[in-house]
């Protein structure tokens, strides 16, 4: 149901290079990113459980993390977002974090006069367990993307190519130059959906898609579409001459014993499987009541079960497994189901036409709608309808899973991503940021529709040639959140913007002409340097506003310092210095 890339090469000349090996992948040409370096283990790192410490992360953020998850099971606001849900978070080989919270099973309808639920009897309700299985919803499109590139990666199939190539079919009704490439980005002009479920035929469900036509031109706009990754799923089995679960299981959870991860799970499973929706009219398209251990999106119901854009059921830990080996360059243990070039294309955006939507082959990126905190333009995701996501940051080496069931009772209880925000603000919370120079930074913090202020005492640079240095790092939401760097010289009474430069341990120096900075600065301190103007009481602060839906992970300073010809004016390592620091909202940090 329904920015920042790469540098160096387009999009288009990457498919191009795709072509020109007839499907095989060719990279090498690109710049070493963090997706692209595989673990000094050789990329087969695997699973363990372990402590925060272990992990390299902070405890007591991935307390909280659980704590704010909890208070979801309560009214968000008026109806819990989900029953219950299997939180998991990790970082390296290390999962720090798996932990059940609520029901699996607690309704057994939805009573739609008075908006309750109906439950079942106390000793038939089933708590959450580290093991239960979900319904994945849409983050089955990930696995059917990580099998489309394993065939573009043994040369059966082309990037590039149309997908009328590969199904004649397909190019009816105005589709004949969609590629590949567009059905794995949602580029394809497909529209978002189109109820398969009330075709009475396999066949008549197929002669819709094939003759639905683009509600856009190819390539000229990104709409999310289930349609496209149904349509893949029709290539990879026309091209391997297997079904989709069977694929499934022979090139990914066979190999990396993700045993409990399949579509179509089977009735012995069904106590371990978290319940979805009473679906009924008019709110579902079938009519089906309580849908618990089957499939709940109705167009995969209805392909039986198998369909590229949703019914896997997986677990936390399996899922978890699957993000380790993408952020491993796609080998886990002794298996290997994907090259690490293959797995760049999948954390590579393909939509730099259209920022806001980011989008590798099959992974969503930089989405800070879900991935909160931890997004960055590298990290990786999904969510599913029924209240599933999955995050990977290869910046930071951490992975996020959350797995509710959130339309359980019905769909209308819920309405945004609050919980998978939360849960992912606190997990990038958890990633330390060490001071770059004393014991401590100043810490911008995290809250939204906030202004947190950072102000140096008085100074007199009358003289001129006043120049400030620091070190910053910065992670903000783009363009919604920024940190400037402004100065008054009349009390306060009027505040005015301070051009500077910053420059990576690693890199080249940009200057920041309008005095602020914004989005993601790539988790390395900057040193910055500015030129201060003249007055004889100078105030230089630190402001970092958020508006009020998301953030990024904040902005620390460190290391202040002031100097003029005559000297120094102000020194921060000089604990009389610091202590005349006036911060309002920004805190002393040591991660």
């Amino acid at each position: 149901m329904a920015g920042d890339g790469a540098r160096g090469i387009t999009r288009r000349q990457l498919g191009r290079g795709t072509l020109a090996l007839g499907g095989a992948v060719a990279l090498a040409a690109l710049p070493v990113d963090p997706a692209a370096a595989a673990p000094q283990d050789g990329g087969r790192t695997t699973l363990r459980r372990g402590s925060p410490r272990r992990a390299g992360l902070l405890g007591e953020h991935l307390d909280r993390l659980v704590t704010d998850a909890e208070t979801f099971l309560g009214p968000s606001p008026k109806h819990p977002w989900y029953a219950g849900a299997v939180l998991l978070a990790g970082r390296g080989g290390t999962v720090a974090l798996h932990r059940p919270i609520g029901m699996a099973v607690r309704y057994r309808a939805y009573d739609e006069e008075t908006d309750t639920g109906v439950e079942f009897p106390a000793d038939q309700q089933i708590p959450m367990a580290e093991d239960t299985v979900f319904d994945l919803a849409s983050v089955s499109k990930l696995f059917t993307s990580v099998l489309a590139v394993q065939q573009i990666e043994r040369g059966r199939l082309e990037l590039e190519a149309t997908v009328a190539s590969y199904l004649p079919d397909f190019g009816r009704a105005g589709k004949q130059a969609v590629t590949i490439r567009q059905l794995l980005t949602h580029t394809s002009g497909f529209r978002a959906w189109i109820p398969l479920y009330k075709a009475p035929t396999y066949e008549e469900k197929l002669r819709l898609i094939f003759d639905e036509a683009p509600v856009s031109p190819p390539g000229s706009a990104y709409l999310y579409s289930d349609l496209n990754l149904i349509s893949l799923q029709l290539v990879l089995e026309k091209v391997t001459g297997r079904t989709l679960d069977a694929l499934l299981h022979d090139e990914i959870t066979g190999p990396l014993g993700m045993r409990h991860t399949r579509y179509n799970p089977p009735a012995s499973w069904k106590p371990r499987i978290a319940a979805t929706e009473d679906a009924r009219l008019p709110w579902s398209g079938l009519d089906r009541g309580l849908v618990w251990g089957e499939v709940h999106d109705e167009n995969a119901f209805s392909l039986g079960g198998v369909a590229g854009h949703a019914g896997v059921f997986s677990t936390a830990w399996d899922l978890a497994v699957l993000g380790r080996t993408l952020l491993n360059g796609g080998g886990y243990g002794r298996a290997r189901i994907l090259r690490p070039e293959s797995v760049e294309l999948m954390f590579t955006d393909f939509n730099t036409a259209f920022p806001g939507d980011e989008h590798g082959l099959g992974f969503e990126l930089y989405q800070h709608w879900y991935m909160g905190a931890m997004a960055t333009p590298r990290t990786a995701g999904h969510t599913g309808f029924t209240g599933t996501a999955l995050v990977l940051d290869p910046t930071t080496d951490s992975f996020l899973v959350v797995l509710g069931n959130s339309v359980h009772p019905v769909r209308s209880w819920r309405s945004g991503s609050a919980p998978r925000v939360a849960a992912a603000n606190h997990l990038a919370r958890a990633v330390p940021v060490r001071p770059a120079r004393g014991r401590t930074a100043w810490f911008s913090g995290m809250a939204s529709s906030a202004t947190a202020t950072l102000a140096l005492p008085a100074l007199d640079t009358s003289p001129g040639g006043a120049r400030l240095s620091c070190a910053l790092w910065w992670d903000t939401e783009p363009r919604s959140d920024v940190l400037a760097l402004e100065a008054t010289a009349d009390g306060g009474a009027t505040w005015q913007p301070v051009p500077f430069s910053t420059e990576p341990r690693r890199g080249e120096a940009e200057p920041h002409p309008s005095g602020t900075v914004t989005g993601w600065s790539g988790r390395v301190w900057h040193a910055l340097t500015a030129d201060l103007p003249a007055a004889r009481g100078l105030v230089v602060r630190w402001r970092y506003a958020t508006d009020r839906l998301y953030v990024g992970r904040g902005a620390y300073v460190d290391g202040v310092r002031v100097e003029s010809a005559d000297g120094v004016l102000f020194d921060e390592a000089q604990p009389a210095d610091r202590a005349r620091v006036e911060a309002r909202g920004w805190v002393p940090s040591a991660d």
